[in-house]
């Protein structure tokens, strides 16, 4: 049976999964990365780290095959920025999507109008750890990195560059914040409204809907196939997990229970509404004629982490802990927004930062970390509904792993939530889009068949119902506070 090996390079962790063209994985292996966390909420890793996690997966998982794969596919990680020079090296260390350090950035865009400007030109919404406020932020304080770099990029195309040799983006991972979807070319006022114009050199052409790359010489050495090998690279994580899971229809949707939560939902029109709320972003896919409307909340399971630690417990008892708290957890409520980088969907906002109300004497440790839970199953909430989301809901995570979570999930969204049975759906997106690549396409509705159904009790509608009426209300007077104190610069 044929074989291609799909890559997902994490943030935290790189696997490797090979699949047939029926969408079952056959061998798998991952190993952890390094995430450096600096003073100041900077976020930065190590491309020879990651490199190496991606030579060892890859050839743990070939090691396991009868033969050769017939493709690598590549994706991972989205945002933050990668600068490299000619030869595909790190001209300084990577900086993570959860990099704070363009917090006073957009707080600044956010005042002058900026961000306004730009959502109306893409549809992009910014947060500190994209692109435009990275290369600002460089451009005031490092501009010698600029100067040296040759591509300013993201993590899925700073390892195909060093496993092919070719500098190329995939039109997903660039459509975030200047390109304009509908023709994947980016748009130069863009560029200009950010202050960048002089940086666009940075900035490789997408690449078309089925491009095939090759490894070349290093690429072999690094991973131990055959130079030559095709090589896939993109769509980066979102999409790839979309695909993975059986997004299909105009109105699916995917939600992501992992570190965050990333809501998306298929849409066969990329239409900007320039008096919406600038969040959220428009993702090109591997069809020209489909986008995700994506809402990738900053809040997830790294929250539900937080208090666990907080409450001393851990992830094996989160069960127990959902189940010895009822709806409401006693009146406890809470905000989960935790992350150095404030949040960026549905609403952006660099300032926010995370809340829980309602303790008393009686309170538990169960209520709290029940209160966590129900927030972040609110947010999720609040991205789908800004998203468009009307059809068929996929979820798919570390999150649900847990069973009263995952039930939690269906009740605060109010239908039913499908469980992929694969659970590295991102490696098999990316799979699926190299077979397509490669001229020999997955039969879709095979590969989406394989799930289970976790269906919303009825008896609890009205308590959820008014649990995210609440939220929604004491979110709102928080955002007014944030956006009256703001950032640290």
């Amino acid at each position: 049976m044929r074989m291609i090996i799909g890559v997902d390079v994490g943030t935290s962790v790189t696997k490797a999964v090979a699949f047939g063209r029926d969408g079952v994985a056959r061998a798998s292996a991952a190993r952890p990365s390094r995430l450096d966390r600096l003073p100041g909420g900077r976020v930065e890793q190590d491309l020879e780290d990651v490199l190496r996690t991606v030579a060892e997966v890859v050839r743990e998982v070939a090691a396991a095959l009868p033969g050769p794969p017939a493709a690598l596919a590549l994706t991972g990680q989205g945002d933050g920025l990668w600068l490299r020079d000619e030869a595909g090296r790190a001209v300084r260390p990577p900086i993570s999507w959860l990099d704070g350090r363009g917090g006073g950035t957009i707080a600044r865009w956010r005042a002058d109008g900026t961000l306004e400007a730009l959502y109306a030109l893409t549809g992009s919404g910014l947060f500190p750890g994209c692109h435009a406020p990275l290369l600002h932020w460089l451009a005031e304080h490092e501009p010698e990195s600029l100067e040296r770099a040759a591509v300013a990029g993201y993590c899925v195309d700073a390892v195909a560059q060093r496993l092919t040799g070719a500098i190329t983006v995939d039109a997903s991972d660039a459509s975030l914040p200047f390109l304009d979807v509908t023709t994947r070319t980016y748009v130069p006022d863009a560029l200009e409204r950010c202050g960048l114009s002089g940086h666009a050199r940075l900035l490789p052409d997408p690449a078309a809907p089925g491009t095939v790359l090759a490894l070349d010489d290093e690429g072999a050495r690094l991973t131990g196939l055959p130079p030559g090998l095709p090589v896939v690279s993109g769509p980066y994580d979102l999409p790839a997990c979309a695909i993975g899971s059986g997004v299909r229809d105009v109105g699916d949707g995917l939600l992501i229970v992992g570190t965050t939560l990333a809501c998306q939902v298929l849409t066969d029109r990329a239409a900007v509404d320039a008096s919406a709320d600038p969040a959220g972003m428009w993702l090109c896919t591997p069809d020209p004629e489909r986008w995700l409307r994506a809402m990738p909340a900053m809040v997830g399971t790294a929250a539900l982490e937080w208090v666990l630690d907080l409450t001393g417990t851990s992830t094996t008892e989160l069960d127990a802990l959902l189940d010895g708290s009822p709806p409401g957890a006693n009146g406890v409520t809470a905000l989960p927004f935790l992350s150095g980088a404030g949040e960026r969907a549905p609403f952006v906002e660099p300032a926010a930062q995370g809340r829980l109300d309602g303790l008393t004497l009686a309170t538990t440790r169960a209520d709290t970390v029940r209160a966590v839970c129900e927030a972040i199953a609110y947010a999720a909430r609040h991205c789908l509904e800004a998203a468009g989301l009307s059809g068929r809901l996929a979820l798919c995570g570390g999150g649900v792993r847990s069973a009263a979570w995952t039930e939690i999930f269906a009740n605060v969204i109010g239908r039913p939530v499908v469980i992929p049975d694969e659970p590295e759906v991102g490696a098999r997106g990316a799979v699926a889009v190299a077979w397509r690549s490669l001229g020999d396409p997955v039969d879709a509705s095979r590969w989406r068949s394989a799930s289970r159904t976790v269906e919303p009790r009825s008896e609890l509608r009205g308590a959820y119902e008014d649990g995210y009426a609440g939220y929604r209300d004491r979110l709102a007077r928080a955002l007014d506070e944030w956006r009256t104190s703001g950032p640290a610069s």
